[in-house]
């Protein structure tokens, strides 16, 4: 097997010592040895390719702890892109519809146009498109346009129709269809999971060959960003179908690991797999996933006091997107069976009604290293953090949310003392909570140094620092996105860290990103390395390529 030493650069290795050996000697897909260079070089085979770092930085490449591979290759070839600054472009309810209505333009009679990340809080209008402002760009198409969140959207009539949406449709539980409070009649809007079933799934409107274009898509964006572990943290069965499709014998590209939705359980573990799978090596299905509450921008999560300024006077607290009573089931039903389970938390009080759900389980069923996890945790409380370090909860942060949300927290979803809390990763580290951080891709683009910055300097978009007691250091950052993110789905022997024997992938960043935390946006991935392959490189290592 082809041996490649790595040498003259600072070498992040993220093991438990934090060391930064000299050199790292791989061989084939696997880290062979780390130490000094001329250890290394009196013991590498002849052949051994040298790679210079020339003063660049290689650590361990990017683990996504939480996201929805391939969702963001979907949004790029097949869906109407309407995120606003500081997302995207789109600005107001207008040019919105103008862009829908140029895809209908283009697409034929009958089929379906579906627009993606629009963002009420961040669109001039401050609201969804109505459904007679989608009846207006095309009554010949369904159309379905879905909040940035993935929790709610708006439907025209046709999309209704085909949904089996009537006025005289009732609300399902934890979910409700939005009505004239003076008619009756469907204003188009559909919240909750619960209620817009099929449509809130990721994989809407996506068939076999979208699947795989979606797939190749998404894959190279996310190694250009040095990602080589991605998740898919809402697995239909579906999707499941789609993943089980690739030969065992094919490699994809990149590794996944698929969150199969909690209620497939347990048909999926006693008749599905065993039949459909183990199917390909570079799929692993992790934890069992489950959801207690909705979206900050939607005011759904679930607060304990109410939102700042509340949009929905009947729900100041937002809303629950299942009973405690059905919760505790459907913990029971994945723990007993000794799974593991990742809960979507937003508010805090949707994450008290996980963290009770967990300790009566815990009672029933002992279990000393389950590591479920809560899923976001943006309000969790210093109480709460105590609970779950006696526990053994873990959580998964998304401090993105303070750059791209942060004034909103501010001023409208939390107010100026609680949004300084968003994402208390500092507060988790004091109680000795393992957390990792996340993008939630496509909610925010998988953009690794980016979130690092996010968590270590806490600015919003405007420049406001959101919490200076909650910053987390850059060496913080990065461990929850590499040996933290491996730790939390049980795969902290095979990759995380430079160690060896683990799995060979490592990025070459442009300057060390422990120097100076207000630079750490500054820096750059140049390229990424798969099990001992560089699977992407910039123009830098192009050139140096060519002259070898």
């Amino acid at each position: 097997m082809p041996s490649t030493l790595f040498f003259n650069g600072t070498i992040l290795t993220m093991d438990a010592q934090n060391s930064s050996p000299e050199a790292v000697l791989t061989e084939g897909h696997r880290i062979k040895d780390v130490g000094t260079e001329a250890d290394l070089r009196a013991c590498m085979p002849a052949d051994t390719q040298e790679r210079n770092l020339q003063g660049r930085t290689l650590m361990p490449a990017f683990i996504d702890p939480h996201g929805h591979f391939p969702d963001p290759g979907f949004i790029r070839l097949f869906r109407v892109d309407l995120s606003s600054p500081p997302l995207g472009d789109c600005r107001t309810m207008a040019q919105a519809l103008d862009r829908l209505r140029e895809k209908a333009s283009a697409t034929p009679e009958g089929e379906w146009i579906m627009g993606v990340s629009i963002d009420n809080t961040s669109i001039l209008e401050g609201r969804m498109p109505t459904r007679a402002e989608l009846d207006k760009v095309s009554q010949r198409h369904p159309i379905w346009v879905i909040h940035a969140s993935g929790h709610n959207g708006t439907a025209n009539s046709l999309a209704l129709e085909k949904r089996g949406v009537t006025r005289h449709t009732p609300d399902p539980d934890g979910g409700r269809f939005g009505r004239d409070p003076e008619t009756g009649a469907l204003t188009g809007l559909i919240e909750g999971l619960s209620a817009m079933g099929e449509m809130g799934d990721t994989d809407f409107l996506i068939d076999r060959e979208r699947f795989w274009q979606g797939f190749d898509a998404c894959r190279d964006e996310y190694l250009t960003h040095g990602v080589t572990y991605a998740q898919n943290a809402w697995t239909s069965q579906t999707m499941l179908d789609h993943f089980a499709s690739l030969p065992a014998d094919q490699d994809p590209g990149i590794d996944i690991e698929l969150l199969p939705v909690g209620r497939l359980e347990p048909e999926l573990s006693t008749q599905w797999i065993g039949t459909n799978w183990p199917g390909n090596p570079h799929f692993t299905l992790g934890p069992r996933k489950l959801f207690t509450d909705g979206a900050f921008q939607l005011q759904t999560a679930y607060l304990s006091v109410p939102y700042f300024k509340p949009a929905d006077p009947e729900h100041p607290r937002g809303m629950t997107y299942t009973s405690q009573e059905q919760l505790d089931a459907d913990v029971s039903k994945l723990h007993s069976r000794g799974l593991q389970i990742h809960c979507h938390c937003n508010g805090d009080a949707g994450a008290e009604m996980f963290i009770d759900a967990v300790e009566k389980v815990l009672r029933a069923y002992p279990r000393a290293d389950h590591r479920h996890t809560i899923i976001h945790g943006q309000a969790l409380r210093d109480d709460q953090l105590e609970r779950m370090a006696q526990l053994g909860l873990t959580v998964s942060f998304f401090p993105a949310h303070v750059y791209f949300w942060g004034e909103r927290h501010y001023d409208t979803f939390l107010g100026p003392e609680r949004s300084e809390r968003i994402s208390p990763a500092a507060s988790a580290e004091r109680f000795g909570v393992r957390y990792t951080i996340h993008n939630d891709a496509s909610v925010t683009p998988t953009r690794p140094i980016h979130l690092a910055h996010c968590a270590v300097n806490r600015k919003t978009s405007s420049g406001r620092v959101l919490g200076e007691d909650q910053k987390i250091s850059v060496l913080s950052a990065l461990r929850a996105q590499t040996i933290d993110a491996a730790w939390q789905v049980f795969k902290e022997d095979r990759r995380g860290s430079i160690e060896t024997g683990k799995i060979a992938d490592f990025v070459v960043l442009s300057r060390n990103p422990l120097h100076d935390p207000n630079r750490l946006n500054d820096t750059q991935v140049l390229e990424t390395i798969r099990a001992g392959q560089s699977v992407f490189a910039a123009t830098y290592r192009k050139k140096e390529i060519e002259h070898t």
